[in-house]
């Protein structure tokens, strides 16, 4: 398959595939007749199992090491598991962390439904930021 071809069975972009293969996640086979990039069945499995290690929330990087060990002959699944077990605490302190941002705008947004649109005069900007009592809170 050529590029276009993998991304398409993929569904991913052209552009997705040729910069998984610059990272050396995804190999292809250059045609010496046309110079086309060609793919095997194997690059479409690890299209599929980048998006999936990708849901799961593994970097690219992390992907690239589970590769590697498999590619080598060891299973990668304990270092997968570690990996996640790491990886849940630190999404649930984000979502935590998201939460509480939230909290904060939509504390803003109730507090500056009554004020009135402000003109920049030099020495303001925005006076619903500038004024918003949450903020003097936060420090």
């Amino acid at each position: 398959m050529r590029v276009s071809e993998l991304a398409k069975v993929a569904n991913v972009t052209a552009e997705t595939v040729r910069h998984y293969t610059r990272l050396g996640l995804i190999q292809a086979v250059r045609d010496p007749n046309n110079g086309y990039q060609n793919y095997d069945k194997v690059a479409l499995q690890r299209l599929h199992f980048i998006r999936q290690a990708g849901e799961l929330g593994f970097s690219l990087k992390q992907i690239e090491e589970i590769f590697q060990q498999s590619d080598s002959g060891d299973s990668p699944c304990p270092m997968v598991r570690d990996l996640l077990e790491k990886k849940v605490p630190e999404t649930k302190m984000k979502i935590a962390q998201l939460q509480a941002h939230l909290i904060k705008m939509e504390d803003a947004l109730r507090a500056w439904e009554g004020m009135p649109n402000g003109t920049p005069d030099g020495h303001s900007i925005c006076c619903l930021i500038e004024d918003w009592e949450g903020s003097k809170q936060s420090h």
